[in-house]
């Protein structure tokens, strides 16, 4: 493919229907006014794009089948339009695609088995659409994802087993708020490059996989705060795992304390029992920690004064017993995180409890949703913007034989990777 024309109107106050010109290979309108349908030529009229962005505008309609003719696309965003109806299964034509997302439309229907022919598929992102159905088990080819974000939809069915078996490049997996139920997946710990897991509010059921917090085959040692950790190719780079509002039984996993990077922990709303281990003071990095409304008993750690980074705890609606430890980080959290539990005592906490707001746990999902999304924003552009630059570089030898096209080629890659690096935050100032 030549080099051609790079066109980007982003970020104006552009109005009427998509405009298709010719002679380009990179078209970028979103954060527009844009409004009507996508042209059901587009794809036949644009056969050459490499890069498509309609996102943050006011698109409706359904997206065209002649998408399939776009068999150049390595970035298609249409995401925060009013987009109806289903995928096309033409999509699949689009074998070089990297990064797709249908973010915040009104598709449904269920996902189109053609989406396994995305072979080098790196981020999907359907999350915030009405999509019902299954998770086709065609997803196992989709072996080079990092990003898979599928939550807000009407998904149901369980977690197909392929998952932890063929994404081992899987960094961010988000199935929160569908309808999936059955237990995880025990091979969910072959994950061996996830950072964030989000399963909360489905119908999961059974208990919580002790391999999650196993450590096996390469083991890297490393020196944090004067102490010596060992991580492994297990789960031990999860930061975030949220599994809250299901139906999850069982003894709390002692496991888990062996995720060493973890910062964000939320178990809420199961029907978890048993007591908080002792070696949850091995959580260093732990910021978060709710694991309110369930069934846990027995005293709190005292251990737990030591996690200097806790800054936000519930532990509210259980069974705890015994005195609350108010020494070190303890000493910072007010009733709130204790209320629910009868039989705790504290007298050097009464004080505390007198007179203060007791609601500080309303709105923290949401609160945590915004907080972990705009993480999870960060680490994906990051690592896709990066990835773009590895990919792009491709034709340099050939590029610097003709000089000019080198200038052209590499200004688009600057393009590209600070394109991704601020897409986000364009459409969080549109909203």
């Amino acid at each position: 493919m030549g080099i051609g024309i790079i066109i980007d109107l982003s970020s104006n106050l552009l109005e009427g229907p998509i405009p298709l010109l010719n002679g380009f290979f990179s078209l970028d309108l979103s954060n527009n006014r844009f409004s009507g349908p996508i042209p059901p030529n587009i794809g036949e009229t644009l056969p050459h794009l490499f890069f498509l962005d309609v996102s943050v505008n006011q698109l409706t309609g359904t997206i065209p089948s002649s998408i399939g003719y776009m068999q150049s696309l390595e970035l298609l965003d249409l995401s925060v339009n009013g987009l109806t109806g289903i995928i096309p299964s033409t999509i699949s034509n689009c074998s070089h695609l990297r990064f797709l997302s249908f973010e915040m439309n009104n598709l449904s229907r269920e996902l189109p088995k053609s989406f396994s022919q995305l072979g080098r598929l790196q981020a999907l992102h359907l999350n915030k659409n009405k999509l019902s159905g299954d998770l086709p088990q065609s997803f196992q080819n989709l072996s080079m994802l990092e990003i898979l974000d599928i939550s807000y939809n009407k998904l149901s069915g369980n977690i197909p087993t392929s998952i932890g078996a063929t994404f081992r490049s899987l960094r961010i997996f988000k199935l929160r708020c569908n309808s999936f139920y059955g237990g995880l997946p025990l091979n969910f710990s072959n994950l061996s490059s996830l950072h964030i897991l989000d399963l909360a509010e489905n119908n999961l059921s059974g208990s919580i996989p002790s391999t999650f917090g196993l450590s096996y085959n390469d083991i890297l040692e490393v020196n944090a705060k004067g102490q010596v950790l060992e991580y492994s190719k297990a789960l031990s780079l999860v930061v975030s795992m949220d599994l809250s509002s299901n139906n999850f039984i069982g003894e709390f996993p002692e496991e888990l304390t062996k995720l060493y990077g973890l910062m964000i922990l939320n178990l809420s709303i199961n029907h978890i029992n048993g007591s908080i281990p002792q070696s949850i003071s091995m959580l260093h990095e732990l910021s978060s920690l709710d694991l309110s409304s369930n069934n846990l008993y027995g005293i709190i750690p005292s251990s737990m004064s030591s996690l200097t980074f806790l800054s936000y705890l519930n532990l509210s609606n259980n069974n705890f017993s015994g005195e609350i430890p108010f020494i070190g980080q303890m000493t910072t959290f007010n009733g709130s995180a204790f209320i629910g539990n009868p039989y705790l005592s504290g007298p050097s906490l009464v004080a505390r409890f007198e007179g203060q707001n007791l609601d500080q746990g309303k709105g923290r999902s949401n609160v945590d949703d915004e907080k972990d999304d705009g993480f999870i924003d960060q680490c994906f552009y990051f690592s896709i913007g990066l990835g773009f630059a590895v990919g792009l570089l491709g034709p340099y030898f050939l590029l610097i034989v003709k000089e000019s096209w080198y200038d052209t080629y590499f200004n688009f890659v600057d393009k590209i990777i600070d394109k991704l690096l601020c897409l986000r935050r364009r459409k969080e100032n549109y909203w």
